[in-house]
This record gives structure tokens, C-alpha cells and sequence, in this order.
């Protein structure tokens, strides 16, 4: 009776710790995501720690939008660097409310409460240069537009423009020197992600 007694208490013990561990990763898993954030925030962040923003502008209808997001912005090397060097804003291109972006306040008109796929786009859309999705915007640390690049990426060809809108870019470089500098760093660029 004694060796069952004790099988029976090392497998509870087993089970215990299976649950224990499992746990554990789901709630890892669950807490390594990119810091998504509001303009108002980014806004409020860049006065305290300067850093460039990456928005990811998008739709509910958009399939290539939500591929991005289950495949792209899953990758764990993209959510460290992200995380680590950007603040990041999910903007939904056919938004209902209001959002003021540096001091002006943008709406959407034309949008129809309860409409089923497509609806209006959000002024603040099309003033980033929005005409696709999705389009990740980039700006500066002083929430300046430097460029929207639209279309679906996978981690690797979203790393080459992270890192160099992060530790290439400068405003200070005047635009016609950029695309050289950008040409080159494309071509030698070794992704790793």
C-alpha cells in the first residue's frame, strides 16, 4: 500500500508542476506583444522619452491586415526591437471618433454606424498619405511624418525598415541623400529575424 500511496503523490506532484509550467508560458506568451498605444499617448511619451513611432494603419475588412498581425507582429525579435526603440500606434483607417494629431483634430465624416464591410475613411488617414492597406506610417521622435510604406510585410522585410528609419534615418539629411543611403543599406542589409 505504501509504494501506491507514493506513485499516487509523485504523479499529482508531476501534474501539479505540468500545470504550473503551462501556465506560466501561456501567460509569457501572452505578455510578449507589441505595445500598442493611442496617438494621445505617443504624444504624451514623446515629451518624456523621445523615440521614432511606427503606426500601423489598417482596416477590419483588410486580409492582408490581419495576417500582418497574426504573422508579423507576432514575431518575438520584431515585438523586442518595437518594443525596445518605437512607440507604436494601431490606427483602423475607418475609425468613427475624432483623434488630434499635433494640435489639429481630424473626424470621419462619412462614416455609417452598423454598415457592413467598407465604411468611411478617417481624414486622418488620408492626411498621413494613406491610400492602401495596410500602411505602416513612420514618423520621427518629434511625431513628424517621414513616410508611409503600404503593403503586407513579413518580419525580415518589416526589420530592414525598422532599423533603418531607427539608426540610419536622420531629418537632418536632406531627402535627395537619403534615398542613396537607403538604397545601399537595403542591398547589404542581412535580416535575422
Amino acid at each position: 500500500m505504501q509504494p501506491l500511496l507514493k506513485q499516487m503523490k509523485m504523479r499529482l506532484l508531476i501534474a501539479a508542476m505540468v500545470l504550473v509550467l503551462s501556465t506560466n508560458l501561456e501567460i509569457n506568451a501572452q505578455s510578449e506583444s507589441i505595445n500598442w498605444m493611442t496617438i494621445e499617448e505617443v504624444t504624451v511619451a514623446q515629451t518624456q522619452e523621445p523615440r521614432k513611432v511606427m503606426m500601423d494603419v489598417y482596416t477590419k475588412w483588410c486580409g492582408p491586415c490581419k495576417m500582418m498581425m497574426a504573422n508579423t507582429f507576432t514575431n518575438p525579435d520584431l515585438i523586442k526591437y518595437v518594443n525596445e526603440n518605437y512607440y507604436s500606434v494601431k490606427l483602423d483607417a475607418e475609425h468613427p471618433d475624432p483623434i488630434t494629431y499635433r494640435g489639429k483634430s481630424y473626424s470621419n465624416p462619412t462614416y455609417v454606424p452598423n454598415k457592413k464591410g467598407r465604411n468611411g475613411v478617417h481624414e486622418l488617414s488620408r492626411a498621413l498619405g494613406v491610400n492602401a492597406y495596410p500602411t505602416i506610417v513612420y514618423f520621427d521622435e518629434e511625431f513628424t511624418i517621414i513616410t508611409p510604406i503600404s503593403g503586407y510585410k513579413q518580419p525580415r522585410q518589416l526589420q530592414v525598415l525598422l532599423t533603418f528609419f531607427n539608426e540610419v534615418y536622420s531629418n537632418e539629411i536632406p531627402s535627395e541623400k537619403m534615398q542613396p543611403m537607403w538604397d545601399k543599406y537595403n542591398e547589404e542589409f542581412v535580416g535575422t529575424w
